[in-house]
């Protein structure tokens, strides 16, 4: 289905993986705290990389670390590092690997205290903002709210999690809706919210 591909945000190009992901999951508003984590560490693996990259290993993702259960991940250490590090289907970085374990323990942390999903969307004073960007070249690169996320998330002890890679989040979340307003999925979004 085509949803009128020509309107869509530019950045999704023509892979169907990367406008699926565009039409459906792009913008969503996510609430569940494991799965705002998931996405989140997922972009940090991007962090130099296309999102179509990690879009195409997702699914190998998501059986190399456990479903993206922290429960589990915190408790990794070296030997499942390594076991990562020679998966071909993921990212093989010691360094996001390493902070994936150290995200995982963080999560728990937060969410023992607060609720992820809760920490993470008072940001947001828990509400979808609404943008009306005409183009891409609109769209900023990071905002004050992603930069004190990035700094509360860097603090409680998350690796690749600057301004930039949170907002990419924020994005991809819901939490704000990024999509153009000449885009089909921008009112539909809107009114998830």
């Amino acid at each position: 289905m085509d949803n009128g591909a020509s309107l869509r945000c530019g950045w999704c190009g023509t892979e169907q993986i990367y406008m699926d992901y565009h039409d459906h999951e792009w913008g969503v508003p996510e609430r569940d705290g494991r799965a705002l984590w998931e996405k989140l560490i997922l972009d940090g693996f991007q962090a130099g990389l296309s999102w179509i990259t990690i879009l195409k290993k997702r699914d190998s993702f998501r059986a190399a670390f456990e479903g993206f259960r922290p429960e589990i991940i915190a408790h990794w250490g070296e030997e499942d590092i390594l076991r990562l590090l020679a998966n071909p289907g993921i990212v093989r970085h010691r360094g996001k690997i390493a902070g994936t374990i150290r995200s995982a323990q963080a999560y728990l942390r937060i969410e023992q205290r607060a609720g992820f999903s809760d920490f993470i969307w008072a940001f947001q004073d828990g509400k979808v903002q609404q943008n009306q960007w005409q183009s891409l070249a609109q769209v900023p690169a990071q905002t004050p709210v992603s930069q004190a996320m990035s700094k509360a998330l860097k603090a409680e002890g998350f690796t690749y999690c600057g301004p930039t890679i949170v907002y990419a989040f924020m994005q991809a979340t819901g939490m704000v809706n990024d999509h153009l307003v000449t885009c089909p999925s921008h009112p539909r979004v809107a009114a998830l919210a």
